[in-house]
């Protein structure tokens, strides 16, 4: 007896199809035409992208340097209930050889490289393997004058402290970079100096910096007005949240403060640090995200051991979310995984996780020991997503990946 063939509502199928992984809709574009053309649709890659967000489908890259080669390379670390955060395969970026690209975002599952040495730059969504080269700076670079030219002569030009974000105003993917122009004095021009501190501040280079924000709608960028405090350091993970990108920054008197800018008004602002207390005068901070929003780790050092205060903001009010007493034997924070999990690394160079819940300490199988810049390692998180950036499917020449463990295609 032949079983009645059921029919389930279009729109049901939908529903379940937006809770599968990336890979499982790719290889499904072959089913249908409906499908295909469906997956595309700016609704279903919406709902597809925030069912994986309230999931908290989190995947994590850490960015290494081959202790052989010097080349960096990213290892994806795995999601796998008896394979959880072992490495799953590593992916190497040609596209970057002999040059160590610095790694921004994510937003909506899309990454910004960027070459600090050079304007060359990248949008990636790792989930699609989509890879798109950003065009040229269009910024005007001064001549590279010799020392015997004039009182500055121009050392370098650097492309720093980069931000991927969503502009909801345009509908538009937007990239921001600072633009870093360094100068050093002439030491052919005679000078007389006052004292010795000037003759010090003499010799340090002089920084000038210009901004650049980049449209994926326009595909191009353009110069937009530097603000008056410029970012100092790098911060851990992803530096945008709801439209805003975020920057450590701090004044001349050494007061740190946070650099905002709003994509979609195009506009600068500053936001104080939480007020740090206590005794304790041995201290570094950094700003992250946790749980989607922007907080700062403050790190306090106690002999041997190392504490954390973590401080989360809402509409400017600062408010301490939890705090971790002493774990020995770590050096320095990476950010947090899916389950608020903390990275750390640790004296021994090697990668070790923090479970708030249970607060034990958990070393993990990733083998960092012969990487080279090991205290440069960095840990990127990302949702899968179906957002598209109109480019083209990664090619060997812009990325390879290798299987963990797979010798047949060694890099």
């Amino acid at each position: 007896m032949q079983m009645a063939r059921i029919e389930l509502p279009e729109a049901l199928v939908m529903e379940i199809l937006s809770k599968l992984p990336v890979k499982s809709l790719i290889r499904f574009n072959c089913v249908c035409k409906y499908w295909c053309s469906s997956f595309q649709i700016p609704h279903f890659i919406f709902k597809h992208y925030h069912n994986n967000l309230e999931n908290n489908n989190l995947n994590l890259l850490l960015r290494r340097h081959d202790g052989n080669t010097f080349q960096p390379y990213l290892s994806q670390l795995s999601n796998e209930k008896d394979q959880k955060n072992l490495v799953k395969q590593n992916i190497h970026l040609p596209f970057f050889k002999n040059a160590i690209p610095s790694v921004y975002g994510a937003c909506h599952g899309l990454l910004c490289l960027q070459e600090p040495s050079t304007d060359k730059a990248a949008l990636w969504n790792p989930s699609t393997r989509e890879f798109k080269i950003l065009p040229p700076s269009s910024i005007q670079r001064p001549p590279y004058l010799s020392p015997m030219e004039g009182n500055l002569a121009l050392y370098g030009v650097s492309f720093d402290h980069a931000a991927l974000g969503f502009d909801s105003k345009t509908n538009d993917y937007k990239v921001i970079r600072f633009v870093s122009f360094i100068y050093y004095h002439s030491p052919f021009v005679t000078r007389t100096f006052v004292n010795i501190e000037e003759e010090q501040r003499y010799a340090y280079p002089h920084y000038e910096f210009q901004v650049e924000l980049y449209s994926s709608r326009s595909d191009s960028w353009k110069e937009i007005p530097c603000p008056l405090y410029t970012p100092t350091d790098l911060i851990l993970g992803n530096n945008y949240v709801d439209g805003i990108c975020y920057w450590k920054t701090m004044t001349e008197a050494y007061l740190g403060l946070i650099l905002l800018f709003d994509l979609a008004n195009q506009k600068f602002s500053i936001l104080p640090f939480p007020e740090i207390t206590g005794s304790c005068l041995h201290y570094y901070d950094n700003i992250l995200m946790f749980n989607g929003s922007l907080s700062v780790i403050v790190c306090l050092l106690e002999g041997t051991g190392m504490s954390f205060d973590l401080w989360v903001t809402s509409e400017g009010v600062w408010t301490k979310q939890f705090s971790i007493e002493s774990i020995s034997g770590v050096l320095h924070p990476l950010g947090f995984g899916k389950n608020g999990e903390l990275f750390l690394r640790d004296t021994n160079n090697e990668i070790v996780l923090f479970d708030l819940s249970t607060q034990e300490l958990k070393e993990l199988e990733i083998n960092t020991y012969l990487d080279h810049f090991q205290e440069s390692i960095s840990l990127h998180a990302y949702v899968e997503s179906l957002v598209r950036i109109n480019g083209i499917q990664e090619r060997e020449k812009h990325i390879i990946r290798q299987l963990a463990g797979d010798a047949s295609n060694k890099y």
